[in-house]
Parts: structure tokens; C-alpha cells; sequence
């Protein structure tokens, strides 16, 4: 049921663009600069380490020829900045920049911008940066991603659950066990495979390139899952060894727990950012706690179903997820505070409204497992009196019994007859009497137990939402990055500003308009206008429309959809969807019946 919720949750929400957990925070040349004279260098900063590929760069003149640039290489000063070097002369125009890398997290991003030379040209070469990933590639990593979270989780939390709690002897617990490492070697080699095209935005079969795993292998990611799968060999070892002894073994299994734990902080959030020591051992206790309670729910569960579980076992599982929900407590408040950066990051970012949806499910679980906890006590407390009942029966049958032992005495013997069960006088023994038959009727059932199974099933259920939501935060941009890339980005300047003479061809009937656009990019713009009648003051007139035509795409005429400001004219949302030259027609209407269309030509960057 849970690798199901999460397939089928996978497949509905996966369709999103994907984001990357590194910002580009500045570069330099700036976003639409205007340069005098040709860089030697292109550096761009980021928000966090970033990884750099052959391909980091790309670079076209304003032709749309690719440049010849320099190897893409970190500053000797930083992990953050990446540099290349441009070819010693450029000539006047606008060139644009596609950049590709990936982030300390693993996760890779892209992005381009533009700068110009001497003089901006009037047609930009266009340069797709290319997704982020393969739409192919990236659902396949994302399901290796999430089957091994739902693999480790099941590993964890079922061999704590045998350690911990004692269950009576459950094969189903053993075949978990099992079926989790499989799960989570599948995964982990899967995930190695997909990461070389998963970085460079390829199909799949570009793991079939021969260097595509000395490449992967060569990276911090790379050496990551290879730790994991290392660790993976010792596991198997260890749960040969348990099938020869019925409960794991505690030190071994513990310190395997927090290794396997540490390959996820190694390759997530926890290992770019701040305070990177503090946020891996937060991060790995934090999945160790999951994996604990949630998987443990599962072991509860198949337990609950499949043996005759103790109330003494449930009572030992409620106690160590009371203790496992403390710790996601404290581990995760840390982990939101470190992410978010601010309360405004809460509902204003990606990540903090997928944490706030995380805090809601986590809420509804621990509502479950308060539930589970009252029916564990109502077991307990039931089988406690059952059991003392049955203690009290029995003392009370001991007590009688040596009166029915005295009763036996004084019976008297028949004369030349037997006596019924005793020595034969006189005759044979006669037969004692059968005992009454037992009906075979199974003990009524539980209603305890029933509810205990019902609320428990329901935190696995909620359990999985939450494991989810856990997935996908650990592949959206985290609040603090968004933040820090938005203040250090730079400010747009120059809002393109266009005037529009215009005469109607009646006394009084000529001005101006004033066209501003800002900031006059591909994207939504605002847009204002001012009419100026001929003393060259404002002048109110009834009615004014602006449209935009781009001839050479046949895209339009786009409306602006102008409203009367009081004074001016407005409109905060046009937008404007390719770069390139536009042709804007003004239309004023001075009267009821006296009005002029004329056309400029705007730049759209």
C-alpha cells in the first residue's frame, strides 16, 4: 500500500518544472549589461558549492554562433563561483549565456542571461538552456529516489522493531527485512546508473556512455552511493547472520542504521548551507526516527495481523515512538529554521508551503498515534485483568481440592461391589465416567485488538503522505537560498520609455504619449502611460488603447489592457512571451468622434 500511494502520488504531482537547490546569487557581466569594453571572464556566483560539467557554459555571439570559451573552473576562493574564460575579442552586440551545474546537494541547475558590447543588438540570438532534466530520466531517478527512502525506512524500522519490542516469531517480519535490502540495492544502483544524464539533462541511455560512470563515480554524489552500497554488503551479512538466531543483533545493526542514515545528510540540504556539521546530524537522526516509527508501523502492523502479538510488545513499540517523534520534533524544527530562513519564507516560497503541508500530515499522524496509544493501554489494562482472573480461578481450584480429596475417603465401599475409580473389591473396576466434550470454539475476538489494527493502519497510511512530502522538500529550493538569490541578484534598471507623437488633425487635437515599459524583458512587465496635450501638460482624454504585434513570429496583437488611473494609464500584468523587435500601436481618442493610431517599435529584451 505504501509503495502504491507513492507511485500514484508520484505520477500526479511529477509533471511540475523541477527545482534545484543551488541560486544563482550574481554574475558578472550582470544580466543585461552594457559593456564599453569585451570581458575577459564570465563568473557567476551561487548561493551554495556547485559542481561544474564540460559543458557549464555556453556562449553565442550575436550572430548565434557558439563561442570557443576556456574549461569552466571554480575561483582559487570559493566553491561557489564558477569562471570561464571568453576568447580575447568580441565584437559589438548582444551575446547570451546558457550555464548548466550542479548543486552541493546534487541536484542540477540551469539558467541563461545576456550582456552586450559597445552596443545592444536589435536581435538577440535565443538559447534554450535546456531542462533540468530529461522528463524521462528525471521520473526514473525521482522513483529510485523515492523507493529508497520507503526501503530504508522498511529496513530500519523492522529490525528495530524485532530488537526492541520482542515480537513472537513472525516469518512475514524476516521476508520484510529482505524484501527492504533488495528494494534499497535496487535503488541505490539505479540512482548510480541514472546520475551522469541526470546531471547533463540527457535520456536515459546516456548512462550507456563509456565515461558516464568514472564520471559519476568521480563525484561527491557518486561516492556517496558508492558508500551506500558498501554498506549495503555489510547489511546482507548481518541479516545472513540473523536468519541463524531469532532476534538482530543491537550494536552491529545500530551502527549500520546510522551509517546507511549519514549517505542521505551526505547527499541532501544538510550537506550545502550553513552551520553543514550541525544540519548532518540533525539530518541523519531525523530519518533515523522516521525510519523508526514509520517502518516500525509497518512491522506493528503485519505483526498485528499475522501473529498473536503481546500487548507487553505493543506497549514496548508505543514507548519507542513516543521517543522517536521527540526526536523528529526537536530535528525538525531545527531543519525548518535552517531551511526557511524567515516566518515570510512560510508562505511565500515553494518550500515553505510544501513544509506547512508536511506540518499538517505530521499533525494528523500524531493524532493516530495518540489514538493507537489509548487502544495499546485498553489491551494492556484488558489482558492484565484476563490474566488475573485466570490466576484467581486457579488458586481457588487448588484450595478445593484437598476437600475433594476428603470427600473421596469417607465414601463407603459397597459390599461385594467395586467402588467407582477405586480398587477392585470383590468384582472388576467399573469404568469412571467420560468427561464432558470440549467444543473446539475459538477465543471471541478482540474488539481491542481490532481497533488497535484500525488506527494503526491509518498511521501508515498518513505515514506515506508524509514520507512523500519528505521527498519532494529534499528536491525544492530551500526559503533561505530563495531569499539570498533575490537579494543579491541585481536591480533591474533601465525600463524602456518610448514617446508617440500624435495629432488628430483638429484645433487642439496633437500631444504626445509617453510609453513606459518596465522592465521591458520577456515575462510580465508593467506598463504606464501618460498623455501630454500641446502646452505640454497631462491631459485627461476618454479613451486609450495600446496593443503589441510581433510581425516576425505572427504573435498578436497582444492588448495591454490599459485602465484609467486617475491621471494616468495602467496595467501591472502584460506580458510578453519572446524577446525580439514588437511593433506598439497607440490609439487616443480626444472626442466622441476624433481619435489616431500610431505605431513604434519596441526592443523586448
Amino acid at each position: 500500500m505504501l509503495l502504491g500511494t507513492l507511485l500514484v502520488l508520484f505520477l500526479l504531482g511529477g509533471t511540475g518544472p523541477a527545482s534545484a537547490h543551488a541560486a544563482l546569487r550574481a554574475s558578472d557581466p550582470e544580466d543585461g549589461a552594457l559593456l564599453k569594453s569585451a570581458p575577459r571572464h564570465l563568473t557567476l556566483t551561487f548561493t551554495e558549492s556547485v559542481g561544474l560539467l564540460d559543458d557549464s557554459f555556453r556562449v553565442l555571439d550575436p550572430e548565434g554562433r557558439r563561442l570557443r570559451t576556456g574549461e569552466p573552473a571554480h575561483t582559487p576562493d570559493s566553491s561557489r563561483t564558477a569562471r570561464v574564460t571568453l576568447p580575447g575579442k568580441l565584437a559589438q552586440g548582444t551575446y547570451t549565456v546558457a550555464w548548466r551545474v550542479v548543486s552541493a546537494d546534487s541536484h542540477p541547475v540551469s539558467g541563461a542571461f545576456t550582456f552586450s558590447v559597445g552596443k545592444a543588438s536589435v536581435t538577440t540570438a535565443t538559447v534554450d538552456p535546456g531542462p533540468v532534466e530529461d522528463p524521462a530520466t528525471k521520473g526514473l531517478y525521482n522513483i529510485a529516489r523515492y523507493l529508497a527512502y520507503l526501503a530504508v525506512a522498511l529496513l530500519i524500522g523492522t529490525a528495530t522493531f524485532m530488537a526492541l519490542c520482542r515480537p513472537p516469531e513472525a516469518p512475514l517480519l524476516r521476508t520484510l527485512l529482505t524484501a527492504s535490502w533488495w528494494t534499497l540495492l535496487g535503488a541505490t544502483l539505479a540512482l548510480l546508473v541514472l546520475r551522469a544524464p541526470y546531471e547533463t539533462g540527457e535520456g536515459p541511455l546516456g548512462s550507456l556512455e563509456v565515461d558516464s560512470l568514472g564520471r559519476t563515480l568521480s563525484s561527491r554524489p557518486g561516492a556517496v552511493l558508492l558508500a551506500r552500497l558498501g554498506l549495503l554488503a555489510v547489511v546482507a551479512g548481518y541479516l545472513v547472520r540473523l536468519g541463524r538466531r531469532r532476534k538482530p543483533y543491537g550494536w552491529g545493526g545500530a551502527a549500520l542504521a546510522v551509517g546507511l542514515a549519514v549517505t542521505w545528510a551526505a547527499g541532501e540540504h544538510a550537506s550545502a548551507g550553513i552551520q553543514v556539521p550541525v544540519a548532518m546530524t540533525s539530518s541523519a537522526l531525523h530519518l533515523l526516527a522516521t525510519a523508526v516509527w514509520l517502518g516500525g508501523l509497518v512491522a506493528l502492523l503485519v505483526t498485528l495481523y499475522r501473529a498473536r502479538l503481546t500487548p507487553a510488545a505493543v506497549t514496548r513499540f508505543s514507548r519507542l515512538a513516543f521517543a522517536s517523534v521527540t526526536v523528529l520534533v526537536v530535528t525538525g524544527v531545527y531543519q525548518s529554521w535552517r531551511g526557511l530562513g524567515s516566518w515570510d519564507a512560510l508562505t511565500g516560497t515553494t518550500y515553505g508551503r510544501l513544509l506547512t503541508l508536511k506540518l499538517a500530515a505530521v499533525a494528523l499522524l500524531l493524532a493516530a498515534a495518540a489514538l493507537s496509544r489509548r487502544w495499546t493501554a485498553r489491551l494492556a489494562t484488558t489482558t492484565a485483568d484476563g490474566e488475573a482472573a485466570a490466576d484467581g480461578e486457579a488458586a481457588v481450584v487448588q484450595e478445593q481440592e484437598p476437600e475433594r480429596e476428603r470427600d473421596r475417603e469417607r465414601v463407603p465401599e459397597a459390599v461385594g461391589g467395586p467402588v467407582v475409580g477405586g480398587p477392585a473389591v470383590g468384582g472388576p473396576a467399573l469404568p469412571e465416567p467420560p468427561a464432558p466434550a470440549v467444543a473446539d470454539v475459538p477465543p471471541p475476538p478482540d474488539p481491542h485488538r481490532r481497533a488497535l489494527r484500525r488506527s494503526v493502519l491509518a498511521e501508515v497510511a498518513v505515514g506515506a503522505v508524509v514520507l512523500l512530502v519528505t521527498t519532494v522538500l529534499t528536491s525544492t529550493l530551500p526559503g533561505r537560498a530563495e531569499a539570498d538569490a533575490a537579494a543579491g541578484a541585481p536591480a533591474v534598471v533601465g525600463a524602456s520609455v518610448t514617446n508617440v507623437p500624435f495629432d488628430v488633425g483638429t484645433p487642439g487635437g496633437h500631444g504626445k504619449v509617453q510609453v513606459t515599459l518596465d522592465p521591458g524583458r520577456v515575462g510580465d512587465n508593467s506598463i504606464e502611460a501618460l498623455v501630454y496635450g500641446p502646452d505640454g501638460g497631462v491631459s485627461i482624454v476618454p479613451e486609450l488603447r495600446i496593443s503589441f504585434t510581433h510581425p516576425a513570429k505572427d504573435i498578436g496583437p497582444l492588448d495591454a489592457g490599459l485602465t484609467d488611473k486617475g491621471g494616468y494609464w495602467g496595467n501591472s500584468f502584460l506580458n510578453l512571451p519572446i524577446a525580439g523587435t514588437w511593433e506598439m500601436k497607440v490609439t487616443v481618442r480626444v472626442s466622441e468622434v476624433d481619435q489616431v493610431s500610431e505605431t513604434r517599435t519596441v526592443v523586448v529584451r
